[in-house]
């Protein structure tokens, strides 16, 4: 009788899955539509785009949108690229040592009021960001942090949900395997790099990519921080260009094309460990 079943569990498992895709295929594709709209809409001529009907596909293909964002004085795409590329790198480095740090220490030692003090840190994740905004205006003016690219870095040092999950993960590495280490005469910080962060990678990867979207794609923190042109960031930079740029929409899809490719470069090789940590991390108890 288990035999017989066997098969129709396949059986059902298998419509389930094909079922499931049959949704999702068509979802994925409206959600993909605005995206490839608009790459293929950085290769068209300006009537192009204001064309009624509009044209899917390119019928003039041309670069010139590209080279007009590439080789527009107003717009030195070199110098913020290299700040949006600072601010987010240093606030991943940061984000992953912290978190990686602290997520272990949290899941694998014990001391006085560890339970309240984690609570604690999870509750900063309830408020909402608005909320600190001017505390940390107020608080970055008195260090001297505004127009620099530190006031952007310094406070992110420490993220909560990058120490909640670190700490899921980081449970799952075997006890026996650091008391061993302890036992070799390992210290503790040997520990945590030599054999706690190489069991990490997917969740490494997981948190690097999103902070690393977080940083670059983020514009209302910036645009406060950050008052003068020259330490402005990229999607700020996006917003005053497509401003001038209101009747020329093929000039703000290129635009839009080179701001956020880097983050797709990006994904393209951290993709694996991140479906794998994102994966992981729902069976983490």
């Amino acid at each position: 009788m288990a035999e017989n079943s066997l098969p129709q569990i396949k059986k059902k498992r298998k419509i389930r899955v094909n079922l499931a895709t049959l949704i999702l295929i068509p979802m994925s594709l409206v959600a993909l539509l605005p995206f490839i709209w608009m790459i293929l809409g950085s290769f068209k001529t300006g009537a192009e785009i204001r064309q009624i009907p509009p044209t899917f596909f390119p019928q003039t293909f041309t670069l010139d949108n590209y080279r007009k964002v590439l080789t527009d004085p107003q717009l030195p795409l070199g110098l913020f690229y290299r700040n949006s590329a600072i601010i987010a790198v240093a606030n991943v480095i940061q984000v992953l040592f912290t978190s990686s740090l602290l997520g272990y220490i949290f899941a694998k030692f014990e001391f006085k009021f560890k339970k309240v003090i984690f609570w604690f840190i999870l509750a900063t994740m309830m408020i909402p960001s608005q909320l600190t905004m001017i505390p940390g205006y107020l608080i970055l003016a008195k260090l001297g942090l505004i127009n620099n690219l530190l006031g952007l870095i310094v406070p992110a040092a420490v993220d909560a949900f990058g120490i909640f999950l670190f700490r899921q993960f980081a449970q799952s590495v075997p006890n026996e395997l650091l008391d061993a280490a302890r036992v070799d005469g390992a210290g503790e910080f040997k520990i945590y790099f030599k054999i706690v962060l190489p069991q990490l990678g997917p969740a490494l990867a997981t948190l690097g990519m999103l902070t690393f979207m977080f940083n670059w794609n983020a514009y209302l923190w910036p645009l406060i921080v950050l008052t003068e042109q020259k330490v402005r960031t990229l999607p700020i930079i996006l917003t005053w260009f497509s401003s001038r740029m209101v009747s020329n929409d093929h000039y703000t899809m290129a635009a839009s094309v080179l701001v956020i490719l880097p983050v797709l470069i990006v994904y393209l090789f951290v993709q694996k460990w991140i479906v794998e940590g994102i994966t992981l991390s729902g069976l983490k108890g």
